[in-house]
């Protein structure tokens, strides 16, 4: 099992002013962690389990242009890219150049989008589930057309592009995460297009599991090839307090199939948590 950041919080003690050399220190520490994966969320606004809105937010692309500069080994992604907010060519020209200015670490992370409240106030898309969840699937098939040699037309219900021309193109193909449980749309489209799932730790986890097996056969594709990740708090407590009981969380998980565990960890600009998951934690899963 590997460990990944999702770095959900920008709201530091240094404030604005510091926040570049803050991210900095956080994800050189969690990269000499041997944390496999730094996410961030693709939100404008801070969602309500993690603060007011009014509190710091930064703009996910942008930031991880910013610490792919930083970093050299860590994976990055949206966790995970709201399919409304940007156009489907211009999402999979984004990824490309994260993976080509980070030598090849990005990933596609999206999912339907939910905030609606976020997408009123600035005036963004946002159709409804339905609308919603077909111009996802059309936006799967839009950045998997153009990560190939396939530089035609697209014609879909939402979007048409006349040539879907991308140079240069990724280092490698960028792994795509679709991230959510739903049963009867979100996992038939990870069955059908992506190379990893993403579930919430919670008491139907092995029920998600079974249905997107069900997907899977349905679609005609080896469930083993799906990467199962899952996300839960990673808190190991001030002085480790917490790291036994974390331990045997993920075992549980490993136990059930999942290869990353990926979450926030509380107060992640005090860079001994992170330190002290990298001694403790990433060794002990490593081999489950």
């Amino acid at each position: 099992m590997e460990i990944g950041l999702h770095i959900s919080d920008f709201t530091y003690p240094s404030g604005p002013s510091g926040l570049a050399d803050d991210l900095t220190r956080v994800v050189v520490a969690a990269e000499e962690a041997g944390f496999a994966r730094v996410s961030v969320m693709d939100h404008l606004w801070q969602i309500g389990v993690a603060g007011p809105p009014e509190h710091d937010m930064l703009e996910a692309y942008t930031t991880l242009g910013y610490l792919a500069a930083r970093t050299s080994r860590v994976q990055l992604l949206a966790w995970v890219t709201a399919v409304s907010y940007r156009q489907p060519g211009m999402l999979a020209k984004l990824v490309s150049t994260l993976d080509v200015l980070s030598k090849g670490r990005a990933w596609l992370g999206i999912g339907a989008a939910w905030n609606s409240a976020e997408a009123a106030g600035l005036g963004l898309p946002f159709p409804g589930t339905a609308e919603r969840f077909e111009r996802l699937e059309e936006t799967l098939q839009i950045c998997r057309q153009m990560w190939s040699a396939n530089e035609g037309p697209y014609e879909g219900r939402h979007y048409r592009l006349t040539r879907t021309l991308n140079v240069p193109q990724p280092i490698r193909y960028p792994p795509i995460l679709i991230g959510g449980g739903g049963e009867k749309k979100t996992l038939r489209l990870v069955a059908r297009y992506a190379q990893a799932c993403n579930l919430f730790a919670g008491p139907d986890l092995e029920h998600k599991l079974d249905v997107l097996r069900e997907h899977c056969r349905a679609e005609g594709r080896d469930y083993d090839d799906i990467e199962k990740t899952v996300m839960l708090s990673l808190d190991p407590g001030d002085r480790g307090e917490k790291i036994d009981g974390l331990l045997a969380q993920l075992e549980r998980l490993a136990a059930l199939g999942f290869a990353e565990a990926h979450g926030r960890v509380p107060r992640v600009w005090e860079t001994e948590r992170l330190a002290l998951i990298g001694r403790e934690i990433v060794p002990a899963v490593s081999g489950l």
